[in-house]
């Protein structure tokens, strides 16, 4: 086995464009649960359509990608919006299974055949992110050890890595104003909060969006990377990847989701390359062999770790222990 080509395999995935993505979406879930005591589980849905926000402007409309940004940015506010006004009166677990379940629908929706004109059904819509490559800057790729990234790869790390460093910052100024203060009341006593003069719902709501909106990015980065939109990339799970993130960075720490992203995606695909490498030379099982069963095995590693982590460490590695403290 080689260990050192596992590791390289997982260093590449822990700094790239699919980790900056995922940085996102863990970012917004941060201010959503994090800050606000929100119990997003439907995160992906916003990220759904950010994506088709850009697909369906440059490929079925044939409009410019910045438009379609702009377009994806405005369809997470709506979502928010939607979705927030009949459900932020819910208790938590109600919010939490109406999230989930509007994201699925979004995802079948647009994998339905009758939305094949418009979202291109389960082949999804493709070529979207031309201009976005044409428009970059560097000549070169980018040479970091032994990984080797072409022009375009590097100009979609610098702008995805800037752009969730930049979410971070957002968040880090936003919860250090009197606005951010109210968000950690309603988080920790909902009523104290309302008790004390303040609209609630409409904090709810500006949370919602604000943290909708870096979902949305998410799901625009996503696009741009792969210049593809597909409805089978926003499964259910992809919110609960964001959480393991979110977790293990800190929960309503200021930089905690975005180092969750790196080391999740470094376990996850280091994992997997130890896992394919003991079944390519016969060291597991015949029950753990095939391709589905090293994948499972993989995320069953990552999530003991995972489980060891929340143990002994609950509030994360950045997090800070009274954070998590919930009036949910």
């Amino acid at each position: 086995m080689n260990l050192i080509a596992a590791l390289e395999t997982g260093l590449r995935a822990a700094v790239g464009p699919t980790a900056a993505t995922y940085a996102l979406l863990a970012i917004g879930l941060n201010v959503h649960y994090g800050f606000t005591g929100l119990l997003n589980f439907g995160q992906v849905g916003f990220m759904l359509v950010g994506a088709y926000g850009v697909g369906i402007t440059v490929v079925v409309l044939g409009w410019s990608l910045w438009i379609g940004i702009v377009i994806g940015v405005l369809a997470s506010v709506a979502l928010a919006v939607v979705l927030g006004a009949p459900t932020l009166r819910l208790r938590a677990d109600y919010f939490a299974i109406t999230t989930i379940a509007l994201a699925e629908v979004l995802r079948l929706m647009s994998n339905s055949a009758v939305s094949t004109p418009l979202t291109g059904g389960p082949f999804g819509l493709q070529s979207v992110a031309s201009e976005f490559y044409a428009v970059n800057p560097l000549p070169a790729g980018l040479t970091l050890g032994p990984f080797n990234y072409s022009p375009n790869v590097t100009w979609t790390l610098l702008v995805g890595w800037t752009l969730a460093a930049l979410m971070c910052v957002v968040v880090l100024v936003l919860m250090k104003s009197p606005w951010g203060r109210v968000l950690r009341s309603i988080r920790e006593d909902e009523d104290a909060a309302r008790a004390l003069g303040k609209n609630v719902f409409s904090y709810k709501m500006q949370s919602l969006i604000l943290g909708g909106v870096m979902g949305g990015l998410g799901g625009v980065m996503y696009t741009l990377a792969g210049s593809t939109v597909n409805p089978n990339s926003f499964r259910p799970q992809i919110t609960f990847y964001a959480y393991a993130m979110l977790i293990i960075g800190g929960i309503a720490s200021k930089f905690g989701p975005m180092i969750g992203a790196v080391i999740f995606w470094f376990l996850l695909q280091s994992m997997s390359a130890v896992v394919r490498q003991a079944s390519s030379a016969d060291l597991l099982p015949e029950w753990l062999s095939g391709s589905a069963a090293v994948g499972g095995s993989a995320f069953v590693l990552t999530g003991v770790l995972l489980m060891v982590l929340v143990v002994f460490r609950p509030q994360g590695l950045f997090g800070n222990k009274r954070e998590i403290r919930l009036d949910a």
